[in-house]
C-alpha cells in the first residue's frame, strides 16, 4: 500500500466523524449540550453544598486583608439584616465556581472537541490549560498582592475624624469585581495569540503599535479598577506585561510557521 493511500485512509475516520455531526438535527445538539450543562451545574451544587460548613471561615480568609488594615478601634459591620447570612453564602457558591472553572472548561471542550480538526485540537488544548492557570494565577495576584495594598491606600487616606468601617457586603462585591477582572487581564496572553494563530493580527502589526496598546491598557484600567491611581497602576502594568509575554510566543510561533513552509 502507497503512503498517499494508507494517509487517506487515516482521514477516513475523521471525515467519517465531520460528516455524522453535519446530518446530526440540531436536537441532538442542544440534548448534548443540555448533558453537559446538567454536569457543570450538578458539580457547582455539590461543591457549594460540601464547602458550606465553612463559608464563614471562608469569609473570614476573604476578610483577613482589610482586617489586617483596621484600626484597633474599628471593625467590619453589617448594615442590612440578611447581610450576616448571604455574605457568606453568596461568597460560598463564587468558591465553587471558581473551583469547578476547569471542569467547566472542560465540559466546554468536550462540546465543541469533535467539530474542531485535528490540528485544531492539538491547538486548543494547551491554550484551554493555559488559560486555567492564568486565571487561577490572575486571582492569586489580586488577593495577595493587590488587594492588601488597594485596602492600605484607602485606608491610610481616610480623615482620622472618620473610624473606617466596612460593610461586608459592599466588600464583598468589592473583591469580587478585582478578582474577576485581574483573573480576565490575565487572560490576554491567550488572546494575543490567538490572534496571531489566526492570522487577524500579525507580530509586527502588534509592534508597530505597541505605544497606542500600553495606552490602552491605562485607559482600560482606568475605567474597570476602583478610583485611584494605585489600582489603575497595579492592573495596567501587568496588562502591558501580559501583552509583552504572548507578543514573545507569538514570534516564536511565526518562526516556526517560516522555519516549516
Amino acid at each position: 500500500m502507497s503512503q498517499s493511500n494508507a494517509s487517506e485512509l487515516s482521514h477516513l475516520p475523521v471525515k467519517a466523524e465531520q460528516a455524522a455531526l453535519e446530518e446530526m438535527p440540531i436536537t441532538k445538539h442542544l440534548m448534548v449540550l443540555r448533558n453537559h450543562l446538567f454536569k457543570i451545574v450538578g458539580l457547582i451544587l455539590a461543591l457549594f453544598f460540601c464547602l458550606l460548613p465553612f463559608a464563614n471561615k471562608t469569609y473570614q480568609v476573604l476578610s483577613e486583608p482589610l482586617r489586617a488594615q483596621l484600626p484597633h478601634t474599628s471593625t467590619m459591620i453589617a448594615t442590612d439584616v440578611t447581610a450576616t447570612f448571604m455574605a457568606p453564602y453568596k461568597l460560598n457558591f463564587f468558591v465553587a465556581l471558581f473551583i469547578a472553572m476547569p471542569f467547566i472548561l472542560y465540559q466546554i471542550w468536550a462540546f465543541v472537541k469533535p467539530a474542531l480538526y485535528e490540528k485544531e485540537k492539538s491547538l486548543a488544548l494547551p491554550l484551554l490549560i493555559g488559560s486555567i492557570c492564568l486565571f487561577y494565577i490572575g486571582i492569586s495576584f489580586a488577593y495577595f498582592v493587590a488587594l492588601p495594598s488597594i485596602l492600605h491606600f484607602f485606608i491610610s487616606v481616610s480623615p482620622e475624624t472618620v473610624a473606617p468601617m466596612t460593610d461586608i457586603n459592599s466588600y464583598l462585591t468589592f473583591c469580587l469585581k478585582l478578582f474577576l477582572v485581574f483573573g480576565f487581564t490575565f487572560e490576554i496572553p491567550i488572546v494575543t495569540l490567538l490572534l496571531i494563530m489566526i492570522g487577524v493580527v500579525s507580530t509586527q502589526t502588534l509592534v508597530e503599535k505597541r505605544r497606542f496598546i500600553i495606552v490602552g491598557c491605562f485607559f482600560v484600567a482606568m475605567f474597570v479598577t476602583p478610583p485611584d491611581a494605585l489600582s489603575m497602576i497595579m492592573l495596567a502594568i501587568p496588562m502591558w506585561m501580559l501583552f509583552e509575554i504572548g507578543l514573545f510566543f507569538g514570534k516564536l510561533i511565526e518562526k516556526r510557521r517560516v522555519s516549516h513552509s
